[in-house]
């Protein structure tokens, strides 16, 4: 089984955190859209004629399509490939896209699974961060996806912002578990270097959470989710029981899936493929019949270390016999004094030949994992 992800380059307005790849100007939408069709056609064979479990539209905006645009996408997929009998169908969403009008027509082209892009009910805070939504606007859209039928909704939360106190990271988490959702995401600011907030941490005019401070409210985070039912089965993803993400677990799991659309990537397994981050050269080079890409040919290192990165981050936990029988690596041979001191200072367990973070761990995961990373021969 395998997955596919659809990026759908085009924002209202530009959130100040925001690095990903968009553009405010929707005027070639539709030839973007086309050329989103032509790239299906042409990357027909490349996940081997493996059945789509997961269709995921990211972005940028996906709520920003059409029904029709929608529609054209989802039938040229199923016309392309093969599908499981009951596909998790993703799609991001801003609050202030989702109209009751807007939702039922969702539902009605098949979307089953709701990424909502809240951030904050601070109303404050959502103006500090540029959102083009209230906090009304959040309640309200998620209150109508229940009506409609989509009940399987994920909310977006950020921590760690400046001048974010406790009060209101708790306000915020106790908003989204009122909504009733099946899934919460919540990421820590990262200020990125060719964004608004990044230009203004380069002059001294943004005041970053230090990191004792973005610990705390991440610990937060997770006392405060798991005591309401959720599980939290990656480092920044929580869900009730049954509703993980099936998308994004394919990638932890090393499951094939074509990236389609600017910026998008590809991996199957042995390369990954990059689009090209540009939607007027993407669309040009569509309409001339070739995929606009990079590709990268994993080495051995590249695939431990990205096998390491992943799972550790995970409740499924990193094991320790996969990357002796799949890539001839025995980590407690090559790091065994640094897992030694992990599990000394209770930062990692090791549980019948798998690697789990504690909570202590979790705090700094990416910083363990690099301990563990081969080298390149």
């Amino acid at each position: 089984m395998a997955g596919l992800y659809l990026h759908i380059p085009f924002c209202k307005q530009a959130c100040y955190y925001c690095d990903f790849h968009f553009s405010v100007n929707t005027d070639i939408k539709a030839e973007l859209v086309k050329a989103i069709i032509r790239e299906m056609e042409l990357q027909v064979h490349y996940l081997g004629g493996e059945p789509l479990e997961t269709i995921y539209f990211g972005g940028g905006t996906p709520s920003l399509l059409t029904e029709a645009e929608l529609n054209s996408i989802l039938n040229t997929i199923y016309k392309l490939h093969p599908v499981a009998p009951t596909p998790e169908i993703t799609l991001e969403a801003n609050p202030d896209d989702l109209t009751a009008e807007k939702l039922t027509a969702l539902a009605r082209v098949g979307v089953n699974r709701l990424s909502i892009g809240v951030q904050s009910f601070d109303n404050s805070v959502l103006q500090f961060l540029n959102r083009a939504h209230t906090a009304d606007e959040a309640t309200k859209c998620i209150d109508a996806a229940h009506q409609v039928g989509i009940s399987n909704l994920s909310i977006d939360i950020m921590f760690g912002l400046p001048n974010q106190h406790e009060a209101i990271l708790y306000k915020d988490l106790a908003s989204a578990i009122a909504l009733h959702p099946t899934h919460v995401s919540v990421y820590s600011l990262t200020v990125e270097e060719k964004t608004v907030f990044g230009k203004w941490a380069q002059q001294g005019k943004l005041n970053i959470a230090a990191e004792p401070e973005a610990a705390r409210q991440f610990e937060v985070v997770m006392d405060t989710l798991e005591s309401n039912g959720f599980t939290q089965y990656e480092i920044s993803n929580y869900a009730k029981p049954g509703f993980e993400s099936q998308h994004n677990g394919s990638y932890w799991q090393r499951k094939k899936y074509l990236g389609i659309g600017p910026s998008a990537h590809s991996y199957n397994g042995d390369t990954r493929q990059f689009n090209i981050s540009n939607n007027h050269r993407y669309v040009q080079a569509l309409s001339g019949g070739k995929i606009p890409f990079e590709l990268e040919q994993l080495t051995r290192a590249n695939k431990i270390n990205e096998y390491i990165f992943t799972t550790l981050r995970t409740n499924r936990g990193c094991n320790l016999a996969v990357l002796k029988q799949d890539y001839d690596y025995d980590l407690e041979t090559v790091a065994g004094k640094a897992l030694a001191r992990m599990v000394a200072n209770n930062l990692i367990t090791q549980k019948a030949g798998t690697l789990l973070l504690t909570r202590a761990g979790k705090l700094v995961a990416d910083q363990l994992a690099l301990e563990f990373f081969a080298s390149e021969k």
